[in-house]
C-alpha cells in the first residue's frame, strides 16, 4: 500500500465487513497504512462517513446504467471502462467533504438530520 501511494500521505478507511474485521487483515493495515482508522473506531452503518457511499458509487452508477445493458458480463466491462475513465476531482470533492460529515455526525450523536448549509442529508447511525 504504500508503494501504490508512492509516500504520499493517506488515510485508510474500510467498512465493516467480516473480511475487512479480519485480525490479520487489521494487522497487515496497521502495519501497512501510515493513518489506519480501525473498524472500532468506524461506525458500522453509516453511509455518510464513506465517500464511496455518499458520493463515488451515486456518480459511477449514473454513468454505468445510462443504457440497458445485456447481461452481466456487459455490466463487469462497463464497471471497469468507467472507473478506467473515472475523473479524480470526483473522489477528491467527495474525501474534502469527510472531515465536515464526520464533525457533524459527532454533534449530531449518531441521529439521522438534514443539514441544509451544506445540502446533504446524514445518516449518522452510530452510538457515539
Amino acid at each position: 500500500m504504500r508503494r501504490l501511494s508512492q509516500d504520499e500521505f493517506f488515510v485508510f478507511q474500510q467498512d465493516g465487513a467480516p473480511a475487512h474485521r479480519a485480525r490479520e487483515t487489521i494487522t497487515f493495515l496497521e502495519q501497512q497504512t501510515p493513518d489506519f482508522i480501525p473498524p472500532t473506531l468506524c461506525p458500522p452503518n453509516s453511509p455518510d462517513l464513506n465517500p464511496v457511499d455518499y458520493s463515488v458509487w451515486s456518480v459511477l452508477q449514473e454513468k454505468i446504467y445510462r443504457t440497458k445493458m445485456a447481461d452481466v458480463d456487459e455490466l463487469k466491462t462497463r464497471l471497469i471502462d468507467e472507473w478506467a475513465q473515472f475523473d479524480q476531482s470526483t473522489v477528491d470533492a467527495a474525501i474534502s467533504q469527510w472531515r465536515r460529515r464526520r464533525s457533524a455526525c459527532i454533534r449530531l450523536r449518531g441521529h439521522t438530520s438534514s443539514i441544509n448549509s451544506n445540502s446533504f442529508e446524514l445518516n449518522c447511525y452510530t452510538n457515539l
